[in-house]
């Protein structure tokens, strides 16, 4: 006797009060952190503070701007990824944050047979709603600026 096994989770998450001032606030194009109970502020807030696992008391603007503390770069996206065309994913610590976040960073880049990461490596960029941003090196030094890119 057979009969088809389908494992199905249906699951709809409700953002919470953290979450939801978190994503009003990138509707209005501003990013907010949380500061826990050691006094560091992560971006993004989270729901419960590590150490002492109660909600954030308040919230706190970080920058648009930030310092790229290591990426990795895809250079044939997957199905389900955020991007059909190479990208970087970038491990981003925004000023006045000191966590950073994960973000997929569409650097215009275009047969260009860059792979690997940059564990280690630094560089400043900001982020722009909605633009491409094309990384520029800067030898000997390897510092990263991402700059809106020529259209």
């Amino acid at each position: 006797m057979r009969a088809p096994l389908e494992i199905e989770f249906d699951y709809t998450r409700s953002l919470g009060p953290v979450l939801s001032q978190f994503m009003a606030a990138l509707a209005e194009r501003r990013i907010l952190g949380a500061r826990g109970a050691d006094g560091r502020v992560h971006a993004p807030p989270f729901e419960y503070d590590p150490v002492s696992a109660e909600p954030p008391a308040s919230l706190t603007e970080v920058g648009p701007e930030g310092t790229v503390v290591s990426w990795s770069w895809m250079p044939e996206p997957l199905a389900g990824q955020p991007l059909a065309e190479p990208f970087a994913w970038a491990l981003i610590r925004l000023d006045g944050a000191d966590t950073a976040m994960l973000h997929a960073v569409d650097a215009g880049w275009r047969n260009t047979g860059c792979s690997g990461s940059g564990a280690g490596y630094a560089g400043r960029c900001t982020c722009r709603r909605a633009e491409r941003a094309r990384p520029t090196a800067s030898p000997p030094a390897r510092r990263w600026s991402f700059r809106k890119a020529a259209r």
